[in-house]
């Protein structure tokens, strides 16, 4: 019996993932605002997010539910060390870019909150998996060609996090989200539970969000108080609801 739990995160996330988009971190992001260093810090709370998350999921990899949806192809953990590498100014084989890497607040609590679930109830890591590498296989790869205009980056440096080795092309990438909701939707898991994913998805965004909102100074810091109110004082429709309301 199918879970629909693939649709299930899809709609009860929408909200949270149009409130993320708002946010005048995103906004300004959206719009081609990509500034060094509140990027890089972006960067590096992330590093801090995957590393704990692929931990965990790999300390799970046998749970009969977890371990159905933990995909090592998916990992960014060491691409994200590249990309730090480069945007603190070291070669990708050293490590000096790790002196540099100080955790927000909200980044620490985001990488405690992953730590917590996976002592206390592992399968609430599927909807940070879910919400983080599906992200990064659809609006992420958009995200990745708004930094390389904004930044006039090198061919192969500087979007590492956004690629994907193992599926290289639009095709392997779509093939790869239908694989993986399919592999939601095989779960066996009852209501309470889907319920309780679907909440932690919630959280998830909201985490995300707090670590973007804690950025916006920075991107204040840079920009004339009246363009950041022009670029941050409209609301945008959802992608996520603008693309369900297409279908």
């Amino acid at each position: 019996m199918t879970s629909h739990l693939a649709t299930r995160l899809r709609e009860g996330t929408q909200k949270s993932h149009t409130v993320t988009e708002n946010t005048a971190f995103m906004k300004c992001f959206l719009k081609g605002i990509v500034e060094i260093v509140p990027f890089r810090k972006l960067l590096a709370n992330l590093y801090l997010v995957y590393s704990t998350l692929e931990a965990e999921l790999k300390r799970h990899s046998e749970h009969p539910i977890v371990g159905k949806i933990y995909f090592p192809e998916l990992d960014r953990q060491s691409s994200l060390e590249k990309d730090l590498a480069f945007y603190y100014g070291d070669d990708w084989r050293l490590d000096n870019w790790r002196s540099h890497i100080v955790p927000l607040k909200a980044g620490q609590v985001y990488v405690d909150r992953l730590k917590e679930i996976s002592n206390t109830d592992p399968t609430l890591l599927i909807a940070h998996s879910y919400t983080r590498y599906m992200g990064d296989l659809s609006g992420g790869q958009a995200l990745k060609h708004i930094i390389r205009s904004a930044l006039d980056l090198p061919s192969d440096r500087g979007t590492t996090f956004y690629e994907f080795e193992q599926l290289p092309t639009i095709e392997a990438k779509k093939d790869f989200k239908e694989k993986y909701r399919q592999a939601l939707d095989s779960l066996v898991i009852d209501e309470s539970t889907i319920l309780r994913i679907v909440e932690e998805a919630n959280y998830a965004f909201t985490l995300n969000r707090n670590v973007v909102d804690e950025l916006e100074a920075d991107v204040r810091a840079v920009l004339d108080p009246h363009v950041f109110e022009l670029l941050t004082k409209q609301d945008r429709a959802g992608s996520t609801e603008r693309h369900s309301n297409a279908a």
